[in-house]
């Protein structure tokens, strides 16, 4: 059995966020062997294929080191690029079907360009405990699947040290579970993008995620409301790598676009 590990939303190896892409298979091994392969891997994610009848369609699952999640943005683009660049998927996109619904997958230039839901937050009041647990105070916060903190500053998205015990704690309004929270900023002046963030996620077993594509499903409807325009770029700063998208909202539609890099080939001996 092949597995890949791709740097996804990443110009170059080692940027990025890696992800492990099993070998499309025939049918859904145990869920079990799923996480133990994941917590063996020890990313953020490893996600599984599974074939169809349909070349160009495929089963898709995420696993973090602790638990299966429902949408995962960076492992479906490094999936699509391990179907499209190792597997020569002849096709012009591919669709997964998974937890969140069928998600698309094209080609654009260099990279690709994924369709996934919006997830647009709602303001809420500072949950108890997270100005503490941050170790600064957000000037906004904003819940969907995750909470969001806003910042005044780059600066201070940046100087984050979160006490990541005491944030796993913490779920305010958000819908997808305690201990996920993405900080994030408007970019200093003359920067190459227009948001710089963070994303740090205990409740799902990840101290901090290099790129959250899912993350993004919820900063793009916000600050694209904030300001007034769909399409923007996007610099999660995760230290010592970081990783890029161009993030475009449509309705009820959030289109992410990234490169990929494969940076290991391994066959496991299972």
């Amino acid at each position: 059995m092949r597995q890949w590990t791709v740097d996804a939303f990443a110009s170059g190896p080692f940027k990025g966020n890696p992800a492990c892409i099993v070998a499309p298979m025939a049918a859904w091994p145990d869920a079990g062997w799923m996480q133990t392969l994941a917590a063996e891997n020890n990313q953020a994610e490893t996600a599984y294929l599974l074939t169809t009848a349909d070349p160009a369609r495929f089963g898709l699952r995420w696993f973090t080191p602790a638990l299966e999640v429902p949408l995962c943005g960076h492992a479906t683009l490094a999936a699509a690029h391990v179907l499209f660049s190792e597997l020569g998927l002849d096709a012009p996109a591919v669709t997964f079907d998974t937890k969140s619904g069928p998600l698309t997958v094209v080609r654009r230039g260099e990279g690709y360009e994924m369709d996934f839901p919006a997830n647009p937050p709602k303001q809420t009041a500072l949950p108890a405990g997270l100005a503490e647990a941050l170790g600064a105070t957000p000037a906004e916060v904003w819940a969907g699947s995750y909470l969001v903190a806003v910042f005044d500053s780059e600066a201070a998205v940046h100087a984050l040290k979160p006490d990541l015990a005491a944030l796993e704690k913490i779920v305010g309004e958000a819908t997808g579970g305690r201990g996920n929270l993405s900080a994030a900023a408007l970019a200093d002046p003359g920067k190459p993008y227009d948001v710089v963030s963070r994303f740090f996620a205990p409740g799902s077993g990840i101290p901090e995620d290099p790129a959250t594509g899912s993350a993004h499903c919820i900063l793009s409807p916000l600050f694209a409301g904030k300001l007034g325009r769909v399409d923007l770029r996007f610099h999660q700063a995760y230290p010592g790598r970081g990783g890029d998208l161009n993030c475009e909202h449509r309705g009820d539609r959030v289109l992410l676009r990234g490169q990929a890099v494969t940076v290991i080939e391994s066959r496991l001996r299972l």
